[in-house]
């Protein structure tokens, strides 16, 4: 190995705290049980896309670290 390499730390982009989170956003999801919407009003997730968004953001309003929102194009 080169002495760049092993100079080089890897950078985690979520913090075990927020994989945690979306870890378990996702099985309520695959259990059928995850709803979207403010108290869960707008009723079940259907995507999968829509899932981790909804972890990621649960994880971000706890303050873990995760990477800032995508900005509109």
């Amino acid at each position: 190995m080169t002495a760049k390499k092993a100079a080089k730390k890897s950078v985690r982009k979520y913090s075990a705290k927020a994989s945690k989170k979306i870890g378990r956003v996702m099985k309520e999801y695959e259990a059928g049980t995850l709803k979207s919407g403010k108290g869960g009003v707008s009723g079940k997730v259907k995507s999968r896309e829509q899932a981790i968004a909804i972890g990621i953001s649960e994880a971000r309003a706890e303050g873990d670290k995760v990477p800032k929102k995508r900005s509109a194009r």
